[in-house]
């Protein structure tokens, strides 16, 4: 189930973060409905993955370990599982949430049953199926918090998304380097060359968009400050934090474990929360 991926559902709440409407009851309580729904989907997804990929994970150094890789379940007792919290998910979106929400999960379903099936072995598209999996992350959460998202936000989503799963790419190319062992097909369509020039430039471009949002007239409009700004300070630091953890300790195999480990950059997104929040908020 992956329960520590759960940290990549919480994008579901950035729509009312950002939407200055945190401190709305009901807003947070369909958000809160809308993450765990998108939480039980999302494990249904990965039981399905290593279920297909249960021969290729063997072959991981770290992928072996997990419970149908290293034989501790059986694949109909994962099937099981998998049926269950699939419907377990649709069906709370069906009680508690709009259609529309309903969509954007069987949207994800889709898109990624493709993925662990075809998509992830061909190179680029990979990582951008990804990185929209973030985008509907967003989308779940503005649906259940009804609020209209800025374009700026599904942007840098998208862009951050995509600079997470290059690094991870990265990682997959350093077993592949070291020990000559091909984790997945899509590894052929890469090399360090192309992954850490395609990483640097995700990494300006977000951090541009980030300043281009917070003093766009929009925004300034929105939240009636144009002091915004003052938050980019830790975006830049975040990005090079991550960009230190992938090119020095070359550890970027698992961004989730990453964020649940780190204490840095940890302390650099509480920073920018607190920050934002109070700029928001005041």
């Amino acid at each position: 189930m992956r329960p520590h991926q759960y940290v990549k559902n919480l994008f579901v709440f950035l729509p009312i973060f950002f939407g200055a409407k945190f401190l709305n009851f009901p807003c947070l309580l369909k958000t809160l409905v809308a993450f765990v729904c998108f939480s039980l989907t999302a494990s249904s997804v990965y039981v399905f993955n290593d279920i297909h990929d249960i021969q290729q994970d063997r072959k991981h150094p770290i992928k072996k370990n997990r419970p149908l890789a290293s034989g501790q379940i059986t694949i109909s007792a994962a099937s099981l599982l998998l049926t269950v919290l699939f419907i377990s998910g649709l069906g709370l979106s069906t009680v508690f949430l709009p259609l529309a929400s309903l969509i954007v999960l069987a949207v994800y379903v889709i898109l990624n049953v493709f993925y662990t099936l075809k998509l992830k072995h061909v190179a680029i598209l990979d990582i951008t199926i990804i990185a929209f999996g973030f985008v509907l992350r967003l989308l779940a959460g503005a649906i259940a918090g009804d609020i209209i998202l800025s374009h700026w936000i599904i942007v840098i989503t998208f862009l951050l998304a995509l600079f997470l799963a290059l690094a991870k790419r990265r990682d997959d190319l350093l077993i592949y380097l070291n020990n000559g062992e091909m984790v997945r097909k899509s590894i052929e369509g890469y090399n360090l060359i192309f992954v850490d020039t395609a990483m640097s430039i995700m990494a300006a471009v977000i951090i541009v968009s980030y300043v281009l949002y917070t003093v766009s007239a929009e925004v300034i409009q929105r939240f009636h400050t144009d002091k915004l700004y003052f938050t980019t300070f830790f975006v830049v630091m975040g990005v090079l934090r991550y960009l230190q953890i992938t090119f020095v300790k070359e550890e970027s195999g698992s961004p989730t474990k990453i964020l649940l480990h780190d204490k840095f950059l940890q302390g650099i997104i509480v920073g920018w929360l607190i920050l934002f929040g109070v700029i928001i908020y005041h």
